[in-house]
C-alpha cells in the first residue's frame, strides 16, 4: 500500500457524469460530455485526499436537442454567463473500507453550496500502456432550487413538469499524472 499522496488525473474517455430528473410522469437522463479534474489521492489515509472536478455545462446531453438547448439557456444553465459547474472537496471521511463521505463545494450557475458525495473506492490498476489507475463512484442528490435552477410549468393537473430533486451520479477513472 502506498503512503504518498499522487495525482490522478481524470480520464474523460472511461468517465461519466450522468444526472437523473423526473419530467412528468417519467425519469430523464443526461450527462455531460467535456468535464476534467483531478484526484489528489492517499490510499493510506484517505482522509488527506482532495478533488476537484470541473464540468463544462454547454455539454449537456440528454439525447433531445430542444431540450439541450433549453437547459443551456438562461433558464437552467445559463451557459453564457456560467460555463462552468465546479465541485471542490473540503473534507473526506471514511465511512467503510472502501466508501466515504466527500464534503464539498458545488458551484452552479455562480452559486456555492455544500454538498455530501457517497464515494466508493472502486479499485487500481495498471493499464496496458503502464499507466496507474484508479476509479471511484459517487452519487449524491440536490435540489436545484437551490443553485438559481427555477423554471418550471405548472401542469394541468397539479404539481409541475421538472421535480426539484436531481439525482447525480458520477464515475471516475483517473490516470496517474507524471
Amino acid at each position: 500500500m502506498t503512503t504518498a499522496t499522487r495525482t490522478y488525473k481524470i480520464d474523460k474517455s472511461h468517465s461519466e457524469a450522468i444526472f437523473m430528473v423526473r419530467h412528468l410522469v417519467t425519469k430523464v437522463r443526461g450527462r455531460f460530455t467535456d468535464f476534467e479534474g483531478a484526484i489528489e489521492y492517499n490510499e493510506a489515509a484517505p482522509e488527506q485526499s482532495t478533488v476537484n472536478f470541473t464540468i463544462k455545462t454547454a455539454s449537456v446531453d440528454t439525447a433531445e436537442a430542444d431540450r439541450d438547448k433549453h437547459l443551456r439557456s438562461a433558464d437552467f444553465f445559463d451557459v453564457e454567463n456560467h460555463p462552468d459547474m465546479t465541485f471542490r472537496s473540503k473534507r473526506i471521511t471514511k465511512r467503510g473500507a472502501e466508501t466515504f463521505d466527500v464534503v464539498g463545494d458545488l458551484t452552479i450557475r455562480g452559486v456555492t453550496k455544500e454538498v455530501v458525495l457517497d464515494a466508493t473506492y472502486e479499485g487500481r490498476g495498471r493499464d496496458p500502456w503502464g499507466g496507474e489507475r484508479v476509479s471511484f463512484s459517487a452519487d449524491t442528490k440536490i435540489d436545484r432550487r437551490e443553485f438559481g435552477l427555477v423554471w418550471n410549468a405548472a401542469l394541468e393537473t397539479g404539481g409541475v413538469l421538472v421535480s426539484n430533486e436531481i439525482r447525480i451520479h458520477i464515475e471516475v477513472q483517473a490516470v496517474r499524472a507524471t
